[in-house]
């Protein structure tokens, strides 16, 4: 058959949720469009069912991924990096598309995604280092804070950068430990929903990210409320669903991270204005640990003696 007779097959975009690909549960999708409005995909429209679902994955796969070594969550990391890499063109198109890019400025965006996830590979055995650390005590002990993941992190990407953004708010929580769910950007989600399968078959395991398209105000407020999650990146918020999420999540003490960057001399920028190509620093990585501080006394110990 020739390729001016052959019908193309339209990709089925899905969920990822606890390493697998669930249409939603309500069974909706929404239309997908690209800058210009033409029709790109039908993407699933999650339900708060699908929403509880993937936070029961998360909080499964916190565990173990928060007990794997950081060296380890580096190498899983760097594996993502790899796979993205050898599936760049895919997500140079839909980058374009999504954003209305030229196809370089595309792949500049997928590139600098591409080195983000290896930036942050490379933070997860040294963050506890700046962020934890030996402490000046009068008397004979030991003082040690180090870092600890959060927990379950629902993060809402930013709505313009459908990638570059969408990596930046990934990255560091899982770097940390930390498990997440994500809720894509409601107009351009198809390299969020793509993004799924690159780590379905990276070594991520299963629920450690699991991702959501549909309406976003839908999908936060209970999020915000879940009892089991225990924190909030509002980056994809605007202001008066970042200050409704933010009461929600009041109710249980979650950490929240708030949507907009105040600098020293009292300006502010919106996420979605934000250059996500900029040196991402270790605000992200600091945003979601807990400090564990512990006391030991340095005198000797036990029948051996032994001492520190």
């Amino acid at each position: 058959m020739s390729d001016q007779n052959r019908l193309g097959v339209f990709k089925t975009y899905k969920l990822y949720v606890g390493g697998k690909f669930p249409r939603s549960e309500s069974g909706r999708v929404y239309e997908v469009t690209d800058s210009k409005g033409q029709w790109l995909a039908n993407a699933p429209q999650s339900s708060r069912k699908d929403a509880r679902d993937a936070v029961v994955a998360a909080r499964k796969a916190f565990g173990g991924w928060s007990g794997a070594t950081a060296y380890n969550r580096g190498q899983v990391l760097y594996r993502v990096a790899e796979m993205l890499e050898g599936r760049k063109e895919q997500f140079v198109r839909e980058v374009a598309a999504s954003e209305g890019l030229s196809k370089s400025k595309a792949a500049a965006v997928v590139d600098a995604a591409i080195d983000r996830w290896v930036w942050y590979a490379g933070w997860t055995d040294k963050i506890g280092q700046i962020a934890g650390g030996a402490n000046p005590v009068a008397g004979p002990f030991f003082n040690l804070s180090t870092p600890e993941p959060t927990g379950v992190v629902a993060v809402l990407a930013p709505q313009k950068s459908s990638f570059l953004g969408l990596v930046s708010v990934i990255a560091p929580v899982i770097a940390t430990g930390n498990t997440a769910v994500v809720i894509a950007s409601a107009n351009a989600p198809l390299p969020a929903l793509s993004l799924g399968e690159v780590l379905a078959t990276s070594d991520v395991p299963g629920g450690v990210v699991n991702i959501l398209s549909g309406a976003t105000a839908e999908l936060a407020a209970p999020l915000a409320a879940h009892q089991d999650v225990n924190a909030i990146d509002l980056t994809g918020a605007d202001a008066d669903l970042a200050k409704e999420l933010e009461i929600a999540a009041a109710d249980n003490l979650k950490r929240v991270l708030r949507p907009q960057r105040v600098y020293a001399d009292g300006a502010s920028e919106s996420s979605d204005s934000a250059d996500w190509s900029a040196s991402p620093g270790t605000h992200r990585l600091t945003a979601f640990l807990e400090t564990k501080t512990v006391w030991h006394p340095t005198g000797a110990l036990g029948a051996a003696g032994s001492s520190y």
